[in-house]
């Protein structure tokens, strides 16, 4: 396919900017001497974890038992579903495991570890759980000096299921915008991680595995003693709001939407385009950064930055192009009917998932299509 050929509006994989991301987070990853899981939620798309995985990534991390079975029947075994386990999946996972997967799932307390034990002991399966551990108030898993870390191995180890190690996600590395912050919350993460594997270790429980990551810690982490592995994703595509956190550039974001101009209101300095929230999504992830820039960035069709322009606002099919501060009163002029624009995400997940496929556009203008996995 060629790219002047595409329909609007497209998920664009501007491959050399993905190529980029993977070596970069690769190669520091091969620096600090720990393994590397990537997060594939951002992209859902085998040849994407094909590529992170060339590059030297072991085994993936999903978000949904879906896309561990859609992984798996790409051939990919070694798969961490890195959320709580519902009781009521069990037997989706289960199954899994029965073909061959090598699936870890994830429990936080004593109740969904006695759940999982009760399940594999009724049908004969030793379940490899992970402990997850909370380093920030984010969101999910048990304090690391909790007593109820311990708890939650022990109702593991005797219920007959293998407790394969802890993990964490310090979500609030969303929240800095310094390099410093982040050393700062980075360095959280792994202490608080490691602790949690040293108490539990202590009290006579195993721990193999100490899985931490983010990919703001991921890239500012100075040092990573008792981790051996780090977790990341939307690195591979980065994003707005990634660019305000300070861990990329513009220039680094691998994935935008490619969509057309198709009218104007020139009295109020707007251009609509045909990518609405339905192609962008409605996450605003940058409206509480330091730079707001609406549901996306405005772009050249080859992907340059166009400075001030952005995607103000959205309906479901219609975008509004406008330039911040003083309108552009000759937006028709600046951009005529039929003009192709290239739109950068606030949020690569949010809006790689608007998508059924992705366009991977090499450098030379060719295309191939990528499917995007879908479902729970």
């Amino acid at each position: 396919m060629r790219f002047d050929t595409l329909n609007t509006p497209a998920a664009l994989i501007d491959l050399d900017r993905m190529q980029r991301n993977i070596a970069r987070m690769q190669s520091r990853m091969d620096a600090l001497g720990v393994g590397f899981r990537p997060h594939v939620k951002t992209t859902k798309c085998r040849e994407v974890a094909e590529a992170q995985i060339a590059a030297g990534a072991r085994g993936i991390t999903v978000s949904t038992l879906k896309e561990a079975e859609q992984f798996f029947d790409a051939g990919v075994r070694d798969i961490v579903y890195a959320v709580g386990m519902a009781p009521t999946k069990l037997a989706q996972a289960l199954a899994l495991r029965r073909k061959g997967c090598d699936l870890k799932i994830v429990a936080d307390s004593v109740q969904t570890a006695e759940a999982i034990a009760a399940f594999g002991n009724a049908h004969g399966e030793v379940f490899d759980v992970w402990i997850e551990v909370d380093v920030d108030g984010h969101r999910s898993g048990i304090p690391p000096e909790s007593g109820t870390l311990l708890d939650v191995g022990r109702a593991l180890v005797s219920g007959g299921m293998r407790l394969g190690g802890v993990m964490a996600h310090a979500g609030s590395s969303y929240d800095y915008d310094t390099h410093d912050a982040l050393v700062r919350i980075a360095e959280q993460e792994r202490a608080g991680t490691v602790l949690a594997a040293e108490r539990l270790r202590a009290a006579g429980l195993p721990c193999d595995v100490v899985s931490i990551g983010s990919t703001p810690t991921a890239l500012t982490a100075e040092q990573l003693a008792g981790v051996t592995e780090v977790r990341a994703g939307v690195y591979v595509f980065f994003d707005l709001v990634m660019h305000n956190v300070g861990v990329c550039e513009t220039s680094d974001i691998a994935l935008s939407v490619l969509t057309t101009v198709i009218g104007h209101q020139t009295d109020k300095g707007w251009a609509i385009v045909d990518a609405g929230w339905m192609a962008m999504s409605r996450d605003r992830g940058t409206q509480r950064q330091k730079h707001d820039f609406g549901y996306g960035q405005v772009c050249t069709e080859q992907g340059e930055v166009i400075d001030g322009y952005v995607i103000s606002g959205a309906n479901q099919e219609h975008g509004i192009v406008s330039r911040n501060g003083e309108p552009d009163l000759a937006i028709a002029e600046t951009f005529p009917i039929g003009t192709k624009l290239r739109i950068l995400p606030n949020h690569a997940c949010a809006t790689g998932a608007q998508h059924p496929e992705y366009q991977a556009v090499s450098a030379d203008g060719s295309v191939r299509t990528w499917p995007r996995f879908y479902g729970w």
